[in-house]
This record gives C-alpha cells, sequence and structure tokens, in this order.
C-alpha cells in the first residue's frame, strides 16, 4: 500500500533535544508513535498538524505538500483536513455539549449543523447530554466530547496526543475500548501518540518506536515490543530484565548463554559476537515453589525473592537467581503461592521468551 502521508522533517531547539524523523503513514488504521517522554512525539505531532513549523524538510499528504522549507511551502492548521485530540481535552467551558461540537461547523446550514452534531453526539456516547456543559460530564464524558469535536467535521486524518492520560483507572480502561471501536468504525487514518504499552497493544495497528529524537524501530505493536531491535530500546519498551550474557554457543538448534552465575537457552537470531543482552519481559517467568512434574520448559532457575513491587491488579516480583530477573505475576498468583522476600522459588523461562540482541547499544 502506497503511503498516504510521508514526513522527513527536522526540529531543534536551544534548550532541548532536536528531533529528527522520516515517516511513512498508511491510509488506514491506527499508527502509534511510542516513546518514553521527552523523546520527540508531541514535536512530530504538532509538526504534522501544523502547529509548528520544521527546521527543515518537507511533509506531503496524499499527493498534496503541506510543509517544503526549501520551496518555501507551508500549509497553515486550518487549510490541513486534520482532526486534533490532546490530552488536557481542550474544550470550551462556556459552550455546552453541542456547542462544543458545533464550533468548527459554522461553514454549515443550521440544519445541517443541527444533524451533524446529533449524529456525533450519539457516535460517541452523548446522546441526551447535548446541553450540558463540560464541567457538569465526567472525565470519560469530557474526553468523549473532545472526540466527537476532532471528528465532527469529518477529517482527514486524525491526530491523538496521549488521548487517555487524564482519565483514572476505570474510566481510562472503558474508554480504551471504546475508542478502539469509535476508530475502527470512523475508517479515518490515526496517529496516536502515547507512552503506554497497554494503549499501544490494544489500539495500535502499526508501532512507530521514537527514542532520542529519532524512529527506531517499527512493525506490528506486538512485534515490538517481543523483539526489540536492542538494548537500550528494550529499556524503553519497558523490558524487565536486560542482562549482558556471554554466548557459550549452539545446542539443540538453540544458543546457550551465561547469564551471571546462571546459564539460560534461547533462540538464536544469528550475527551476535562472543556478548549479548538478553530481554526477558517479565510476563514470560513463571514461579512455582517447587519442580512441577512433566515440566518441558527448558530454563528452570533456583532463584531467591528479593522483593515485590504491588501495582493495580499485578505484582511485579524482583528475584535473584545468579542474575536479576523480575517475574510479572497477576495478584492473585503471587497470593497463591504467599510469596514473601528471601522466599525460594523456582524461576520458569520458556527459551522464546528469551531474546537476544547484539551487545552493541544505540
Amino acid at each position: 500500500m502506497a503511503p498516504f502521508l510521508t514526513a522527513d522533517v527536522a526540529q531543534s531547539y536551544p534548550t532541548g533535544p532536536s528531533v529528527e524523523v522520516r515517516m511513512e503513514l498508511p491510509g488506514e488504521g491506527v499508527t502509534v508513535l511510542f516513546g518514553p517522554s521527552g523523546s520527540g512525539k508531541t514535536t512530530v505531532l504538532r509538526v504534522l498538524a501544523g502547529l509548528e513549523r520544521p527546521g527543515r524538510g518537507r511533509i506531503q499528504f496524499d499527493g498534496v505538500p503541506w510543509v517544503d522549507t526549501a520551496a518555501g511551502i507551508f500549509v497553515p492548521p486550518h487549510r490541513r483536513p486534520v482532526g486534533l485530540l490532546f490530552q488536557d481535552f481542550a474544550l470550551f467551558p462556556h459552550l455546552t455539549v453541542a456547542g462544543n461540537l458545533a464550533f468548527g461547523l459554522r461553514d454549515l446550514t443550521p440544519a445541517e449543523r443541527r444533524r451533524r452534531v446529533g449524529e456525533c453526539a450519539a457516535w460517541v456516547g452523548l446522546a441526551g447530554l447535548e446541553e450540558r456543559l463540560p464541567a457538569h460530564l465526567s472525565g470519560g464524558q469530557q474526553q468523549r466530547l473532545a472526540l466527537g469535536r476532532a471528528l465532527v467535521r469529518r477529517p482527514r486524518l486524525l491526530l491523538l496526543d496521549e488521548p487517555l492520560s487524564a482519565l483514572d483507572g476505570p474510566a481510562r480502561e472503558e474508554l480504551r475500548r471504546d475508542l478502539g471501536r469509535l476508530l475502527k468504525d470512523a475508517g479515518i487514518p490515526a496517529l496516536l501518540v502515547t507512552h503506554d504499552r497497554d494503549e499501544a497493544l490494544a489500539l495500535g495497528d502499526r508501532l512507530l518506536l521514537m527514542a532520542g529524537g529519532r524512529i527506531r524501530q517499527e512493525g506490528s505493536p506486538a512485534e515490538v515490543f517481543s523483539r526489540p531491535g536492542d538494548a537500550e530500546l528494550a529499556r524503553v519498551l519497558g523490558v524487565g530484565t536486560v542482562v549482558k550474557v556471554r554466548v557459550l554457543g549452539p545446542e539443540h538448534g538453540l544458543l546457550r548463554v551465561r547469564a551471571g552465575r546462571a546459564e539460560l537457552l534461547a533462540p538464536d537470531p544469528g550475527g551476535l559476537g562472543s556478548e549479548a543482552y538478553a530481554c526477558i519481559r517479565g510476563e514470560g517467568v513463571a514461579l512455582e515453589r517447587a519442580e512441577p512434574e512433566g515440566a518441558a520448559t527448558r530454563n528452570r532457575l533456583p532463584a531467591r525473592v528479593a522483593a515485590l513491587e504491588r501495582m493495580d491488579g499485578l505484582v511485579r516480583v524482583h528475584l535473584e537467581c545468579g542474575f536479576p530477573l523480575e517475574a510479572l505475576l497477576s495478584a492473585w498468583s503471587c497470593e497463591d503461592l504467599a510469596l514473601r522476600p528471601g522466599d525460594e522459588v523456582l524461576a520458569l523461562v520458556k527459551a522464546t521468551a528469551v531474546h537476544l540482541v547484539p551487545a552493541k547499544e544505540g
């Protein structure tokens, strides 16, 4: 599929990191721009929207140049068919739901404006609330209104900047599900900026991984999260265990490596030297009190519980098994095992859960 939008732009700031990005967006689905705070994600979004002029470069949308610094071309924001959804909602507090939705429809007849507002309010789940002010809406309803306002003008591209970050846990999970449905139903290509892994996996069809002002890796969200390109990117992606290993050699179609005082078997990605990094997501580590019967797991590591870190429904278990290892368990599993710091357990790590990357970072 030919790219719908292409961008090759650079932006620099006197007191901040520079951003230099080459990217392509398809004409359908949700592309996630993922990375830590300060990596340049919002700068990219603002440049695409026309809210910032890049220092140099070109942006072309469906064959139409939006930016060409060499030729002096710059299409202003109001002439780009883009819908924007910010993390702070940016609603007009003095306007009702209907007023907020209708604000960008002043070029329509009153009858068509009312029809469009009614359709959009129903579509985002705000039917019957058209006369309420934003202050009388819940956080989730305010975000639905912000989404409706971005979509009511029927843009050809939707840009979303951390759209769920201002919501609490339950509202965030509910709107995440609804947002995925709404984006699919809208059929409008979208670029979603987030640093939240769950959002990226739930909403994205494609993921661009950004670090240090550059796009460093791209692919499906599941592929990028499970197979980071190097140790630095593994840390950016929140991989719990990133440990340097010595490559010992092939064994039964796998590769044996030494991590600290322990040894692991992992798939051989090829191209490794004598040293590498092993990347292990916490979800890929199971814990048992004793050796399970008939266990086929290649890597069975005696371990000691160093610490327990409780989160929302999950427990991050920090282990020492010859090297620091992290397991991510449900709160129920942790309770069933009655884990306490200092306990001796067995860590079971499937070989396929160990992703090896070259030792050279960057």
